[in-house]
């Protein structure tokens, strides 16, 4: 049964109406039925049997629907007691039959709660119907609607059966042809699904959406336009799609439902998803007990769809799904992921995947799965897979989850020719290392996953990354599109009496469906101060803006509410309003009551009344609402880089580029950093000769100003006006030093990180044990010994992965795979072995892996707990491993061991203090948001990149550098900044210098000025309250905020 109904029928008894007249089975045949007390809703029938074939699909009813006519049970009763107080479980039909014997005056539904039930398509076509039919769960009942879309144009008037799949829950719910794609698409606005549309595919001559919607935003008669735009550059990030699975028949995702892929799983979790994150199986809804996720599903596999590379993304996300699951499920479920490598090789991810094992119980278990086998009658899923033993194992599932991966559609390829874009052999758009986000064709750019398989991270830093060179490209041209908004002057409201206007919004239906906005309305009316009151159907219109701008004037309002949605995303709209209007912007209050109240409550009256109380607070703190200052400071359009490696010099080059002045400081006395000692990238292209022309192109140009041998001692000021000093050693760095003051607007981080000297493994103890970097130098100057190399060794993860260094390097699985091959180039009989934990040759550089092993390299997987041994022995060098497949241990004689030693920190320690910015618990960097702003910190007006931020390839960090300057040109590029007003300010005469409000403020606004007092400076202020809370004296106030504000609302709460 679905439990809606249940709970809708259970809810109409509760309230005293005489029953609930639903379907029941007696005596084997469903029939009309009278329920009169709870106990008989157990025997409610709403689901009746899928026929055999019939796929399973997330609606309220599945398989043939029954025939008998409700309505017609329902208009005998109502004709014959027309007193009875009835609820009644209704197909639309079933209400458009009995709307019409109302309009005939033959049956009165007054006294008639309808319990909606939806039909889905297949039901609809089992019952031949082609009329309208209505969901009455928000009907008001003015049949407006009557003429409105058969195919659901409108979510909350649902006019007909034919229900269609959603693709954003993958088909495991229904949309309507007029949707919203998603809860969060931005815009926020109904599409139209031309493919179904009734109207324009010719079917019926139907503009129901069009009488409907009072917005009168729906037009028909629109078409497609085809419009040219001249443009300086493009952007390509046309995304991707996921791998489909219906031809993996040993995996019988097209034959069971209970194998869903990764994206179906994520819509069953999600709490606006089909099940409202209710975590059941598809096949019988039923809480699941076991699940078990395959990697590599679309990826990795040359045999079934020849996607050879990885799709960089799975790992992390069964993981964090598995993790997920038991939360919702409780730890009781028992999950567990099939995998041939784990790729945790993300800022944090190793640490993620450690606490799913410890903390979470998830299970991992290397193997890939060979079959799946369905179990008669129960649904269960029956695994067979060979363990590292060997030994066969099978094991019974509830359900199967497939992480599948990403690739490019055809349509992206085609796309991508029209361009004349080239792609690579994978179809992802061919770009250079060091050129990451540039294509074939000047003046187009690329980012996110068209680029490549990637994470949101590094997605959102390639984005960035394509504005930089854009921006570089477009410099000349910068500011000559904008235009001055002009704002009337200010009136002086100070010494006025307060005059509030309030607005209530209907919001459509978000708010109006659930609240009597008229009600609201009204009763604001009655509130102290308030001299003008409307209600309008969308207050964040164009048209409404307009009307509150003249109701300002002509009524002379001097503070205004607005009671409608979240501050969050409308706020700034209103306070444009009442600037356009000459009012200050901050003498506007909201009342949020459609997240606080109509999404969150059911009953009218009750949610009416919060409405009321929301408002009745609102205008309290408005009447004591005074104008606020926002302070507009000029920026120094400079930049501050610090560090002189690859990705210093790289942001450092763009921002001069596009105009502006850099500083560039750096400890050593040459510039190039790490990348000094790197021989290739991955692809094979020379990092010495780009090097070179780097370092030239920064030394050359006349905008970057260099430091070398020079370090930061002092850090003052703020976003737009900082004052850094740094001690400058003259000469080859034993002269004399000088401290120089620079001034800037803005600076980016990008000190490095360095090679780990091993203290493992022999290192030190023989020169033919190197690290990567080492070997590198070997390759670069040609040393002749590598020509007699027999056998060389290969040991991953040295000083990663460990307890005391709990992260993995992220480069160093690719390092080996070059170095491997290149060692094979120069000598092919070499014996190369590889022993590694995990293979993280994530994305495209799986290639390197594939060529590897053709080329004869022997990878042995080793565990933490039982690493390999280096052993000297009379110039010999033995290196002793167990088998994983054999489990005995092996000897092998080396002529060079190369460790992949970890990429660690520096001590930054200072950086850090200086600039207020954070450190991780190894030592990196701690970026804003780990997605939304990977190169921003909380610090306004900082930015990092490069390896202070985490370890990375060569090709990642040019990209993050760009992204870095980028994202400081929002800031060069204004020329002043504007302050919020909401800010805290001290008074000086209760302030007794204690000094609480400075050592607590995370940003470090307060300071103590020259009389010892504190002052709070705006520019670092975030409006937090921190200092405001703290505050023994109670000399601190929080503008926009103050107690007054805050007890006016309490009292009349």
């Amino acid at each position: 049964m679905d439990e809606r109904i249940k709970a809708e029928a259970l809810e109409a008894l509760r309230e005293g109406f005489d029953g609930v007249l639903g379907l029941k089975e007696i005596n084997g045949v469903v029939r009309p039925y009278l329920f009169r007390n709870a106990e008989e809703l157990d025997e409610l029938v709403t689901e009746w049997k899928r026929d055999k074939g019939v796929p399973p699909l997330f609606s309220l009813i599945q398989g043939q629907p029954p025939k008998y006519n409700l309505s017609k049970t329902l208009r005998l009763m109502l004709k014959k007691r027309p007193d009875l107080r009835l609820a009644a479980i209704l197909r639309g039909c079933d209400v458009r039959a009995l709307r019409a014997l109302e309009k005939k005056g033959e049956i009165n539904l007054d006294r008639l709660r309808v319990i909606n039930i939806v039909c889905s398509m297949e039901q609809a076509e089992a019952c031949n119907c082609a009329k309208p039919v209505y969901n009455t769960f928000q009907c008001t009942g003015c049949w407006s609607c009557v003429e409105a879309c058969p195919e659901n144009a409108i979510s909350r008037i649902n006019i007909c059966p034919l229900l269609i799949p959603s693709e954003y829950d993958e088909g495991l719910s229904y949309r309507k042809a007029i949707y919203i794609k998603y809860p969060q698409a931005v815009p926020l606005k109904a599409v139209r699904d031309d493919s179904r549309c009734l109207k324009l595919t010719g079917r019926q001559e139907c503009k129901g959406c069009e009488y409907i919607c009072q917005a009168q935003a729906v037009v028909h008669d629109d078409r497609e336009q085809k419009e040219t735009l001249e443009v300086g550059a493009i952007v390509l990030a046309p995304g991707f799609r996921t791998f489909q699975p219906q031809g993996l028949e040993e995996y019988v995702y097209s034959g069971h439902p209970n194998v869903v892929t990764s994206i179906e799983f994520e819509r069953l979790l999600s709490a606006s998803g089909p099940t409202r994150g209710h975590l059941i199986r598809p096949s019988d809804h039923r809480e699941p007990k076991k699940i078990a996720w395959f990697q590599c599903v679309g990826s990795r596999d040359i045999n079934h769809c020849d996607n050879g590379y990885c799709s960089a993304v799975c790992c992390m996300y069964a993981i964090k799904q598995a993790v997920i699951a038991k939360e919702h499920a409780g730890r009781d479920l028992d999950t567990a992921i099939f995998f041939m490598d784990m790729r945790t090789h993300g800022k944090d991810f190793e640490r993620y995947y450690n606490r799913a094992r410890q903390e979470h119980g998830v299970r991992f278990i290397r193997s890939r799965v060979h079959s799946v086998n369905v179990l008669p009658g129960t649904g269960d899923l029956e695994l067979a897979y060979v363990t590292d033993d060997g030994s066969v194992v099978q094991e019974t599932f509830d359900m199967v989850v497939l992480s599948v991966g990403l690739e490019i559609t055809e349509e992206m390829r085609e796309f991508a020719e029209k361009l004349g874009v080239e792609l690579n052999e994978n179809g992802f758009c061919r770009t250079s290392v060091f050129e990451p986000v540039a294509t074939s064709r000047p003046g187009i750019y690329v980012c996110g996953v068209f680029q490549g398989p990637k994470d949101i991270p590094q997605s959102v830093m390639e984005a960035s990354a394509a504005a930089a060179d854009v921006g570089r490209l477009l410099s000349p041209a910068r500011g000559s599109l904008i235009r001055e908004v002009e704002v009337p002057p200010q009136r002086d409201v100070r010494n006025e009496p307060p005059r509030i206007g309030v607005f209530v919004c209907h919001c459509g239906i978000n708010i109006a469906g659930t609240v009597d906005v008229q009600a609201v309305r009204d009763y604001a009316k009655t509130l102290p101060y308030v001299e003008y009151v409307a209600d309008n159907l969308y207050t964040c219109s164009q048209d409404t803006q307009a009307l509150m701008r003249e109701a300002i004037k002509e009524h002379n309002l001097n503070r205004v509410v607005v009671a409608a949605c979240t501050p969050r995303t409308h706020e700034p709209l209103f306070q444009e309003t009442l600037e356009s209007a000459g009012l200050n912007k901050y003498l506007f209050e909201m009342a949020n009551i459609r997240n606080q109240d109509s999404w969150i409550h059911d009953d009218r009256e009750a949610a009416t009344e919060k409405a009321k109380d929301l408002v009745r607070m609102a205008v309290a703190k408005a009447a004591l609402l005074e104008p606020l200052d926002e302070p507009v400071l000029e920026v120094n359009q400079e930049a501050l880089v610090v560090g002189g490696g690859v990705s210093g010099m790289v942001a450092a080059r763009s921002l001069a580029d596009q105009g502006y002045r850099v500083h560039l400081v750096d400890k050593s006395d040459r510039l190039g950093g790490t990348a000094r000692g790197l021989y290739r990238t991955w692809t094979g292209e020379d990092v010495s000769g780009y090097l070179q022309e780097l370092i030239s192109s920064v030394e050359n140009n006349p905008l970057i100003k260099l430091y070398l041998r020079s370090e930061i001692v002092d850090v003052d000021g703020f976003v737009g006006n900082f004052r850094t000093k740094i001690r400058s050693r003259k000469g080859n760095g034993s002269g004399s030093e000088e401290v120089i003051e620079i001034s800037h607007g803005v600076a980016i981080i990008a000190v490095g990180a360095h090679e780990l000297k091993p203290e493992e493994y022999r290192y030190g103890d023989d020169p033919r044990i190197v690290t990567h970097l080492e070997l590198d130098e070997l390759f670069r100057v040609e040393d002749p010994k590598l020509a007699e190399v027999g056998t060389a060794v290969f040991i991953q993860c040295v000083g990663s992965r460990e307890p005391n260094r709990p992260y993995c390097s992220r480069v160093c699985c690719t390092h080996t795979l070059e170095s491997a091959l290149e060692l094979k180039r120069r000598n092919p009989d070499c014996n190369v072995f590889v022993l590694y934990r995990d293979m993280r040759s994530y994305g495209e550089r799986e290639s390197l892996y594939l060529k590897a092993r053709e080329a004869g390299v022997i990878f042995v997987r080793f565990d933490l707990d039982n690493k390999p041994v280096v052993m000297l022995d009379n110039g010999r060098i033995i290196v002793e491993v167990v088998d994983h497949v054999l489990r005995k241990p092996i000897r092998l004689e080396a002529d060079l061991v190369a460790l992949a030693a970890a990429i660690v920190p520096g001590d930054y320690n200072k950086i850090a203090q200086y600039f207020k910015v954070p450190l991780n618990e190894d030592g990196f960097f701690v970026e804003a948001h780990a997605k939304l702003r990977p190169v921003d910190f909380a610090t306004d007006g900082v930015f990092v990149c490069g390896l202070a931020h985490y370890p990375k390839s060569i090709d990642e960090s040019i990209a993050q550098a760009k992204a870095a300057a980028a994202r400081a040109v929002t800031v060069l590029a204004k020329g002043t900044l504007r302050f919020p007003g909401t800010v805290a300010r001290t008074d000086q005469m209760l302030c007794s210098s204690c000094g609480t409000c400075v050592s607590i403020c995370p940003y470090s606004a307060p300071r103590f000025n020259d009389k010892g007092k504190a002052e709070i400076n705006p520019a670092l202020c975030k409006g937090c309250g921190l200092c405001v809370a703290s505050c023994r004296s109670g000399a601190i106030h929080l503008m926009g905020f103050d107690d007054a504000h805050i007890f006016s609302m309490i009292e009349c709460a």
